[in-house]
């Protein structure tokens, strides 16, 4: 698929700000595309990472399942059929918006900590990932160093189900570079760097999936 102009213009806005990432381009195209295959085959991305990388995997969900910098609102049938159901209904019809599916694996305590507690620690994202995943799905998995093994065996999980994996890491890529259908690696090896270029790399991510499918 090609991407709009509007899209384009995201990609060429996001290098000449941040310069450095033009060397990733091309792979932030491509996760961009993959993206926007996937919520237009009603797929669901799913996204996980650890420590910082943990709020930024649930800032991205932020991004996908409300308006970013659109208005994502109802359209008229589905506004009629809202008010329809009486007062809640005329609020919902008023308030609600269009999302992009997304969850974050990051999020579920219990799961999680059952997962730790009878299968070990480097399970948790890979029990949700495998029984969330599907053919139609995307994974995004945020890693400073590429070698997160929660990650790493996430990936692999979500790959077993048929999903896509995507990998945003540091310069070097780690292990997941090895596992996943594409990896962003930012040209930043510390860790709080590499987490400052991860921001502006998935808000152009979910800009340009925004756009495209409901610009």
């Amino acid at each position: 698929m090609n991407l709009k102009e509007k899209s384009m213009f995201y990609l060429d806005d996001l290098a000449k700000r941040y310069v450095s990432l033009e060397k990733c381009r091309y792979d932030i195209t491509r996760a961009a595309i993959l993206l926007t295959e996937t919520a237009k085959n009603n797929g669901l991305i799913l996204v996980a990472g650890n420590g910082g990388s943990a709020a930024d995997a649930d800032h991205i969900v932020g991004e996908l399942m409300k308006g970013f910098v659109l208005t994502r609102r109802l359209s008229i049938t589905d506004k009629e059929n809202f008010k329809a159901a009486g007062e809640y209904g005329k609020t919902l019809a008023e308030n609600l918006q269009y999302g992009i599916k997304a969850i974050c694996l990051s999020g579920h305590s219990a799961l999680s900590t059952a997962t730790l507690n009878d299968n070990g620690a480097d399970m948790s994202f890979a029990q949700a990932a495998y029984n969330y995943a599907s053919e139609n799905d995307t994974l995004i998995a945020l890693s400073t160093s590429g070698n997160a093994k929660n990650l790493c065996l996430a990936c692999e999980a979500a790959k077993m189900k048929g999903a896509k994996t995507i990998a945003v890491t540091g310069e070097n890529g780690g292990e997941m570079k090895y596992i996943c259908d594409i990896t962003i690696k930012v040209p930043e090896t510390e860790t709080y760097k590499t987490q400052e270029l991860h921001l502006p790399v998935y808000h152009t991510l979910c800009l340009i999936v925004e756009h495209e499918i409901f610009a």
